[in-house]
């Protein structure tokens, strides 16, 4: 069996780390890589066994995610995030994947929970992400946010879902909108981007129908409503962001 690297990303993220790791143990190599975590996060890591390297920049998800893939030794790396888990079915997919080595890259379909429901509908699965792939095979994106794994060579896809733990409580939610509404601001701004309270006003009301209509959110009950009105005010406010950038510039 080819060597399997796993490389995980953090900041504070001691209330995850620890199952994120024990899921994928199984793994050759575990690598953290952490951005000045205030918490237990490398601790915790360190005391499962992980490869902890420790930065405190932060240059951006792709950047950090690069940093992360540059320490890994492995024949393959599987990229997760600390709110992830791999399940044993999943597991099972993986290993023979890369014992056929039929494809250089494969996607898993990510199942992702909102506030204790696991989401079917409003956009979220099947949710496929990039993240087994032969090491001289893949880098990530620049992208401050919503990176992507650039890959040479052909891909597959395996069938049992990545569990996501992304939105546990109301108060990740208001964070993570902050945080993601943010960084998308300075990504936009950074590439040139203009924005005004019309287009905000415009593009956050479109987000909301898209997830909550055309996407089927309705048929996740209150939690597609709610994914819907997430959606809509981390896009408002990711273009008001994005204006106030450009009147400060």
């Amino acid at each position: 069996m080819a060597r399997l690297s796993v490389v995980i990303i953090t900041k504070n993220e001691a209330a995850n780390i620890g199952d994120c790791i024990k899921s994928v143990s199984w793994a050759d190599e575990i690598i953290v890589v952490d951005s000045g975590s205030a918490d237990d996060t490398v601790s915790i890591a360190i005391g499962l066994g992980a490869q902890v390297y420790e930065h405190a920049d932060w240059p951006g998800f792709g950047p950090q995610k690069n940093r992360a893939l540059g320490y890994a030794t492995g024949h393959w790396v599987f990229s997760i995030d600390a709110d992830e888990r791999v399940m044993p079915e999943l597991r099972g997919e993986m290993e023979q994947a890369m014992r056929e080595a039929q494809a250089d890259g494969y996607y898993c379909p990510r199942l992702s929970q909102f506030c204790g429901k696991f989401i079917h509908h409003s956009g979220w699965y099947p949710d496929y992400v990039l993240r087994l792939f032969k090491r001289g095979a893949g880098r990530f994106s620049d992208s401050l946010v919503h990176e992507s794994l650039l890959l040479t060579g052909r891909t597959a896809k395996l069938t049992s879902p990545l569990l996501h733990y992304s939105y546990l409580t109301l108060d990740d939610v208001e964070r993570k909108v902050a945080h993601y509404s943010t960084a998308a601001a300075e990504q936009m701004f950074q590439s040139g981007k203009r924005s005004s309270l019309m287009s905000a006003l415009l593009s956050g009301g479109w987000a909301f129908l898209r997830t909550y209509v055309m996407r089927l959110g309705v048929l996740d009950g209150s939690a597609g409503w709610n994914i819907a009105r997430m959606n809509a005010r981390t896009t408002y406010l990711k273009y008001r962001k994005l204006a106030a950038l450009q009147q400060s510039a």
